[in-house]
């Protein structure tokens, strides 16, 4: 659910990106970047996404643009679906000229539209996607992702896991890309450092559509010591408040992937299920510089707090912006070769994209869930460098096409 004052900002923001796609005076000469995400269908992730790429690129035009040229988004909505996407981005570089491809939220989008750019040769800059296939085994020349894949948040989990008095592990997590992929990740890495635990029972609800009493009650009937949780979206609600109901919540420990997120907290307020261990975003109690003068301007702009998606956003096009700086041109050989070495300021810190995968070392939020003046908040947090979480480059020499490493 989004709040009517997210509703209205969305509303002010979508009118302000069309307004810049209307402006046919300015085409000529403005760096155009085509942007595509699920608005239609995620809202309370892809509203505060917009606003945080809007943000980036105010700043941008107000400092006087980029190569002496004011930068424009045309953004599309793929409404959760691969084929929408593709049409779009098709659409964006036949008839809006632009330069770079950026945004989508769901991995199996993201995947869609990174062959896009692989087959038409264009660069691709994956904002939230986290499956590891995007940049390892279907990774290409062309795309590059932001946010911390599912193995590298499954590491930093796994870190705080092995620290619980559990061996049988349950699992819940949606049936697609991004579900599968988390899994597979959390088992393996789990398993290397605590090879005496055991999986016995796994729950695979489709997409938006988790059936909560029923799933609630097989993990009940499992017995299981922990459970590792990878829903998001509609269903985490769904999920807790069925698990808060029927007593399995906070009696069996669980790690959730994505569930500090202040998108999902919002929504849960007061029942929001204490003691899980999860990646998230602890805003009111991030005090390092580069947060509170992101902060500081997403508050002036939008008398709002940020949400992770507008971190998201944000970071995606500022990485871009620095990558048209340094190339000096919008060519797409010469972005890709920026990109490679760029290093850049996030509001989480430096980070910076490595070469051989095109994954950027951004990290993410570690802690558990509380409850404090009726609302959910991440305590007992750490930042988790993403750096520290990808694997050895002989590793990636093995997953990535030995093309896209060229």
């Amino acid at each position: 659910m989004t709040t009517r004052r997210q509703l209205l900002v969305a509303s002010a923001v979508a009118g302000t990106a069309g307004a810049l796609g209307s402006r046919t005076h300015a085409q000529a000469s403005a760096i155009r970047i085509g942007e595509i995400n699920s608005y239609s269908t995620i809202p309370q992730f892809t509203v505060p996404y917009r606003m945080g790429w809007q943000l980036a690129v105010d700043e941008i035009n107000t400092s006087g643009g980029l190569l002496g040229r004011k930068v424009e988004v045309i953004s599309r909505d793929d409404a959760g679906k691969p084929e929408d996407a593709t049409r779009h981005a098709t659409e964006l570089m036949s008839n809006e000229k632009v330069a770079v491809l950026a945004g989508t939220f769901l991995s199996n989008v993201g995947l869609a539209v990174s062959d896009f750019a692989l087959r038409n040769r264009v660069l691709f800059v994956a904002a939230e996607p986290l499956t590891d296939a995007l940049v390892w085994e279907k990774g290409n020349r062309y795309t590059f992702r932001l946010r911390p894949s599912t193995y590298m948040q499954c590491a930093m989990l796994v870190e705080e896991a092995i620290r619980l008095p559990a061996k049988r592990w349950a699992i819940i997590a949606p049936n697609y890309e991004y579900g599968q992929s988390a899994v597979a990740n959390f088992k393996q890495l789990l398993k290397a450092k605590r090879p005496d635990v055991e999986f016995v029972a796994e729950q695979w609800p489709a997409l938006g559509k988790l059936e909560a009493a029923s799933t609630v009650q097989a993990i009940i009937a499992a017995r299981p010591d922990a459970v590792f949780n990878v829903t998001f979206g509609a269903d985490l609600p769904r999920l807790v408040r069925e698990g808060n109901q029927r007593g399995l919540f906070p009696r069996v420990p669980v790690v959730s992937l994505l569930s500090g997120e202040p998108e999902y907290l919002d929504v849960l307020k007061d029942e929001t299920p204490k003691g899980w261990i999860v990646t998230g975003y602890p805003w009111s109690q991030i005090s390092t510089p580069e947060h509170a003068k992101f902060f500081n301007s997403y508050y002036k702009r939008y008398s709002d707090y940020p949400r992770l998606g507008s971190v998201v956003g944000y970071s995606a096009f500022t990485a871009i912006f620095e990558a048209i700086r340094k190339a000096k041109t919008v060519d797409t050989e010469k972005l890709i070769a920026a990109l490679r070495t760029l290093q850049w300021s996030t509001p989480f810190g430096p980070a910076q994209f490595r070469a051989i995968d095109h994954q950027s070392t951004m990290g993410a939020y570690v802690g558990k869930l509380d409850v404090r003046d009726g609302k959910g908040v991440m305590a007992d947090w750490r930042y988790a460098d993403g750096g520290k979480y990808l694997p050895l480059d002989s590793e990636v020499v093995k997953m990535r096409p030995s093309e896209a490493r060229r």
